[in-house]
């Protein structure tokens, strides 16, 4: 008869402390995604009001009050910009930081300065600095540089831990063989870096479409989806924010998804890739 497994000392404690962690982290989502899927004519609370897809159809309603449709649209696209410049300074500085420049310390504690400073603060200040210059600012100037400020720190430090893991003798090797330095970094640091300029761009899309205090100042007259939700909650409540929470969530989601499965394909090709070259050399 097979002995029971031995717990370690305080296990149950600290077991009891994660479900307890994932209860406060998840619960929330949870409730949100059961309110969404109820009668017309409920409220914001327990108990539901029958069960439908009512505040769903709702989202796609112009005539309602919440028109989260241009916001929502806006949201994206600036999510994509935000992904595609986050992606590009971030491996430009990854490949800045590793030559030692004078005065990288500074820099680099310029750019994840903006993670200590309230988000609150950023916005104001970016939307007084646009005052001051007698501009206006919108989503896509002031909002653009607001969301910067939140992921570039985020996308520099992921790079500077790619780049540290990286073997500068696999460049020098491809620059033996003749591979100029534009080679070089079209054959190697780039496919070697990928799956972290992919974690970049997640971190750029995600931080950016679900920002709302960085913006909150500087959106201007068309709100980005976050900002649209906030007015909504504060002017008519309804389960329709719920709807909306939850196709975000799900939209969020497959976007993660979708990253992990581009990240499994590139470590996948460069396996085969690594077989094919090991069979024709033997």
């Amino acid at each position: 008869m097979r002995e029971g497994i031995k717990r370690a000392p305080g296990f149950w404690p600290r077991a009891t402390l994660f479900y307890l962690y994932l209860l406060f982290l998840y619960g929330p989502i949870f409730i949100i995604v059961v309110l969404s899927f109820q009668g017309e004519n409920a409220s914001l609370s327990f108990p539901m009001q029958g069960f439908s897809l009512y505040y769903f159809s709702e989202v796609f309603d112009p005539h309602y009050i919440g028109d989260y449709r241009w916001p929502f649209g806006r949201s994206v696209i600036l999510g994509l910009i935000v992904m595609v410049l986050t992606m590009g300074i971030s491996f430009l500085a990854g490949l800045a930081f590793r030559k030692n420049f004078k005065g990288n310390i500074l820099v680099f504690y310029l750019v994840v300065a903006s993670l200590i400073c309230p988000s609150i603060l950023i916005s104001l200040g970016i939307g007084i600095g646009f005052s001051n210059l007698g501009l206006t600012s919108q989503w896509w100037s002031g909002g653009l540089g607001a969301h910067l400020s939140w992921t570039l720190p985020f996308g520099v430090l992921i790079m500077l831990a790619v780049f540290s893991r990286l073997d500068p003798r696999l460049e020098e090797a491809a620059k033996d063989q003749g591979a100029t330095q534009w080679q070089t970094l079209r054959h190697v640091t780039i496919p070697i870096t990928l799956p972290g300029l992919v974690g970049v761009a997640l971190f750029g899309f995600t931080l950016s479409y679900d920002e709302y205090p960085r913006i909150s100042n500087v959106a201007g007259e068309h709100n980005s989806l976050p900002v649209e939700l906030v007015n909504a909650l504060a002017l008519a409540a309804t389960p329709t924010i719920y709807a909306i929470g939850t196709m975000t969530t799900l939209f969020s989601l497959l976007v993660i998804f979708a990253s992990f499965v581009v990240v499994y394909f590139m470590q996948r090709r460069r396996r085969g890739y690594g077989a094919k070259k090991m069979l024709k050399e033997a």
